[in-house]
């Protein structure tokens, strides 16, 4: 019989009642952009009718512009499901040479504009979806019931990122506000249901809130002293003509992205601290204040190094296109780096990095607090 805490079974219920609410609020007066949205719709190709190169309908030499092709397709989800329509592939301009070319029984989405259905891309999510079936299968067979924790702590969070967050900053709720109150949110559950009512989860979320608390002060300063706008590529141009008379604090949502990018990797580090100061603890009955305390600094410094490597790459990798782009066309080191979008990059970066910095003492700190609240606190 499986025995089930009465704690853990509250923090679920807590977390399941918490994200409602605040998917309710976070919906409320929301712009109803759906109309704006183009039909879409899954289809599968049934056969090519003409591949046209668009070279031989000009008159004068000029660069490949590529070709059109037309094909059959079977509609296969949605209320036109089973009608087969007539579609276009254009592969010019940037998709030239990059884009495949649809080909007999292959899945695909289709959009519909102008009166026509047009290719819109290869149909992705059924493999996307069974890759993280996959990555759901190997976290429980590896981790047991701490994987099946890991998964349900995952599931909140993203259901706190794309049910509450995401709709709150559209329905026009303050940015500032609602990404404290989704880092808190995780900051807290997470360590509840992966580690428990305990010792450890209370001392790696009095550090993880430090450290992810610096991380959004220094964006705070720097935002002002970098001048920035918060316009750092073309979708924060995007942002800025919303329809609805919506309009987005750019520099809140650079705020957001450091501190929702830092909370992670802020957790790990209070997380792993947390639990190797209990099996130091535990092993050693008579530690000091002290000595535990220099025995979290040690384990900090070993984790220091990696940790701050995977925050940077991390966010390298993600704008690595972008990177190499303004390096072409930049001209010089100094424009690439001072250019805003290379700035807002190495600012999320440093800024995690010093949240993950600091919660290493804050959590070795608090940890030797609060594991011998009950002993003489020598020095």
């Amino acid at each position: 019989m499986i025995k089930i805490k009465i704690p853990y079974l509250l923090t679920i219920i807590a977390s399941i009642l918490l994200l409602g609410i605040g998917h309710k609020i976070a919906v409320s007066d929301i712009y109803d952009f759906s109309v704006f949205s183009q039909d879409t719709a899954r289809a599968r190709v049934l056969n090519i009718v003409n591949n046209i190169n668009l070279d031989d309908h000009v008159d004068e030499p000029m660069p490949s512009l590529g070709n059109r092709i037309t094909f059959n397709a079977q509609i296969t989800s949605g209320a036109r499901k089973g009608e087969i329509v007539k579609a276009a592939q254009n592969n010019t301009g940037f998709l030239k040479g990059a884009q495949r070319e649809v080909t007999d029984g292959a899945s695909v989405l289709l959009v519909f504009t102008n009166n026509e259905w047009y290719f819109n891309g290869f149909y992705r999510f059924n493999k996307l979806l069974a890759l993280g079936f996959l990555f759901v299968i190997c976290v429980l067979f590896f981790g047991g019931k701490k994987g099946f924790n890991t998964i349900l702590s995952l599931a909140f969070t993203c259901t706190a990122i794309f049910a509450v967050f995401v709709p709150a900053i559209l329905s026009g709720k303050n940015i500032y506000v609602m990404s404290l109150l989704v880092c808190s949110f995780i900051t807290v559950m997470t360590p509840l249901i992966v580690i428990g009512y305990n010792e450890k989860s209370l001392a790696s979320i009095a550090g993880c809130a430090g450290g992810v608390l610096i991380a959004g002060i220094i964006s705070l300063v720097m935002d002002k002293v970098l001048h920035l706008t918060g316009i750092v590529d073309e979708h924060s141009r995007y942002l800025v003509n919303l329809p609805g008379n919506l309009q987005l604090n750019l520099n809140a949502i650079i705020f957001a992205g450091i501190i929702i990018g830092a909370v992670g990797a802020v957790m790990d580090v209070s997380i792993s601290i947390s639990s190797a100061l209990w099996e130091v603890k535990e092993k050693a009955k008579t530690i000091k204040f002290r000595e535990l305390l220099n025995s979290g600094f040690n384990i900090g410094r070993d984790i220091m190094g990696t940790m701050a490597d995977t925050l940077i790459l991390a966010y390298i990798g993600c704008s690595l296109s972008v990177v190499l782009l303004l390096s072409v066309f930049s001209g010089s080191f100094l424009n690439l780096f001072n250019s805003e979008m290379i700035a807002v990059e190495i600012l999320q970066a440093l800024a995690g990095s010093f949240g993950i910095l600091f919660a290493m003492p804050l959590t070795a700190f608090f940890c030797s607090v609060i594991y011998l609240k009950n002993t003489e606190p020598e020095i």
